[in-house]
């Protein structure tokens, strides 16, 4: 299993953080140990001090697939649900600064958190998705799928050109503006179309 990442998919997160807009999806990987088992916190890890919480749609792919075309792309998947892209900002600049890759600042231990799937079936567009981070019982980033640069079936197109994607695969698909620290003791919940899909504390 491989956790594949898209960066830069809304252009309100592209402002926030002064990047520029890139012509093709950005792309990158985190390691299957990124993943927060459930019911364990999110540890803020020694060589950070500002830990960035971003909100994104998450699919999981449930069938071998490889140069997917976008018109059969839906096929690939059945689940949907958020998860949290969590971010070493401090670290990811001071890389980026130096023209080195983001590893260290992205794909570290705990670094991903997937909530609860529900079938997409349970709605009636997969483009005009509502989801949304709380933290501390206050809303602190607002997205919709429908503003996404690069949509869902598009995205899994393009990746499958460079990766086979396998069962159980999951697709982080960029975050919405309003991404920000974590505190120790922070409370954040994800919410897809009001259904709260996690609960997690900040240790």
């Amino acid at each position: 299993m491989k956790i594949i990442c898209v960066g830069r998919n809304y252009a309100d997160h592209i402002a926030e953080l002064k990047n520029e807009t890139p012509t093709d999806p950005v792309l990158f990987l985190k390691p299957d140990s990124a993943l927060i088992l459930k019911q364990h916190p999110f540890v803020i890890p020694e060589f950070s001090s500002e830990i960035h919480h971003e909100i994104e749609l998450v699919v999981k792919i449930n069938k071998v697939g490889k140069y997917i075309e976008p018109q059969f792309a839906s096929k690939y998947y059945n689940e949907i649900t958020v998860g949290i892209d969590f971010t070493a900002r401090d670290l990811q600049q001071k890389l980026k600064d130096k023209g080195l890759p983001w590893e260290k600042a992205k794909a570290f231990d705990g670094s991903a958190l997937v909530g609860n799937f529900l079938p997409v079936s349970n709605f009636d567009s997969l483009e005009n998705l509502n989801f949304e981070l709380r933290k501390n019982n206050q809303s602190v980033q607002v997205g919709n799928s429908a503003l996404m640069l690069t949509k869902i079936d598009d995205l899994i197109a393009y990746i499958s050109t460079f990766f086979t994607l396998k069962i159980g695969d999951l697709i982080f698909t960029g975050t919405p503006a309003g991404v920000g620290k974590v505190e120790e003791n922070d409370v954040l919940e994800g919410y897809l179309e009001n259904q709260k899909l996690f609960r997690l504390q900040i240790k």
